[in-house]
């Protein structure tokens, strides 16, 4: 009897991946954590198996109702459809290849894939969805939702050329955003972590979109900055480098954890106008950054998986959420001073219906520019929101 392929064996690998992962999907908000455990537990697997088995997985899940149609039809269907919608990289060309050998180039724009496999386009996204973010279901936005998400870096250097020297070492493309010179995108599957540019605080992995919050917000220099929600800090980093080493960020976080990570970052960039709190926030600020917790819908594109444990309840518990953090963080805005609220949602229930709000709520505030709400087709990046509201003097 012939041996299967590579390509075959990788195939049903790929189905008992999967199979392992289904009756999570619409209860774990932390699915890739499983994901990486599974893969990990596979002691055969070399790193381009890993990068060929998560990209299929990432895929299928992008694609969940059609995937899971085929395959009570066939799982040689569903495995052949995972493969032409995946995206075509060095690890995936040979098995993609091998499944979709009579088939088409795939198209870029959901409805032609949907044409070609028989398939329905709205199955993609939640049906609720639809009223929450009207932009987000339809083309260009909707194509963007579901292809792979790109590589960003922000430069923490104002000389990149020791970043681009090492990058074109490594054989990795880069290419420079349009809207913003100190954002990359790295056109190569390149595990930045092992760069020199990495360990010297050269460089920092943060989508376009995030860096784009901040960016267009041109913080005046030298002010005092909070940010209430710091997690693990991106947004930190690049704020301490907007206000510049006369200015200074507080960051506080409900994780330890992640104020750990935030102060190791730091140091790895030699970012010195960083405190982090120990302790509940007091005094006033000229801003106070509140990048809120939130349902994460921007990032779907990204974390597709979200698509399916997301619910109309999540929302409105995300929701409730952030009103609170505006009212407890709002206080500390100085009069004249800025507070800055963001999140990676696409809903309004969670954007402009909380900042109406808010705004109904305290009329000290008021708008200091129209809010933002930054579609995954704008830039090529994740979708986010943004609004800076100013204290009257």
């Amino acid at each position: 009897m012939d041996r299967p392929s590579p390509a075959a064996s990788q195939g049903r690998y790929f189905l008992g991946l999967f199979a392992a992962l289904r009756p999570h999907v619409a209860t774990d908000r932390n699915l890739p954590s499983r994901l990486q455990q599974l893969l990990a537990r596979e002691k055969r697997f070399g790193s381009r198996d890993r990068r060929l088995y998560r990209e299929l997985l990432y895929t299928a899940l992008r694609h969940l109702p059609w995937i899971d149609a085929r395959l009570a039809a066939s799982p040689d269907d569903a495995v052949r459809a995972t493969a032409w919608l995946a995206a075509d990289t060095p690890a995936t060309r040979a098995f993609r290849a091998h499944w979709t050998a009579d088939w088409p180039e795939c198209p870029t724009t959901v409805a032609e894939k949907a044409r070609h496999l028989g398939a329905d386009p709205a199955a993609l996204l939640p049906a609720w969805f639809t009223e929450h973010c009207p932009s987000a279901c339809v083309s260009p936005a909707l194509d963007s939702l579901h292809s792979r998400a790109p590589l960003w870096v922000r430069l923490q250097t104002d000389d990149p050329a020791p970043v681009l020297a090492e990058f074109a070492t490594r054989g990795w493309s880069v290419r420079p955003s349009t809207v913003l010179p100190s954002a990359l995108e790295v056109l190569a599957e390149a595990d930045l972590t092992t760069t020199d540019s990495y360990a010297r605080g050269l460089i920092e992995i943060q989508d376009l979109g995030s860096q784009l919050l901040l960016a267009h917000l041109s913080p005046s220099p030298a002010g005092q900055w909070l940010d209430a929600c710091a997690g693990a800090g991106g947004k930190t980093l690049q704020l301490a480098r907007l206000i510049g080493t006369n200015g200074r960020v507080d960051a506080h976080d409900i994780r330890a954890s992640a104020l750990d990570e935030l102060g190791t970052r730091a140091a790895r960039a030699r970012i010195a106008n960083i405190r982090i709190l120990s302790s509940k926030p007091a005094g006033t600020y000229d801003g106070v950054l509140i990048d809120a917790p939130c349902s994460g819908t921007g990032t779907w594109r990204r974390a597709p998986h979200l698509k399916w444990c997301t619910t109309p309840q999540t929302i409105a518990e995300a929701a409730a959420l952030q009103r609170e953090l505006l009212h407890r963080y709002a206080p500390l805005v100085r009069p004249g001073g800025l507070l800055v609220y963001a999140t990676c949602s696409l809903s309004h229930h969670e954007n402009d219906d909380v900042v109406t709000a808010f705004l109904a709520a305290n009329p000290e505030f008021t708008s200091a520019a129209p809010s933002r709400t930054l579609l995954p087709s704008d830039h090529n990046t994740d979708g986010y929101f943004v609004v800076p509201l100013r204290r009257t003097a």
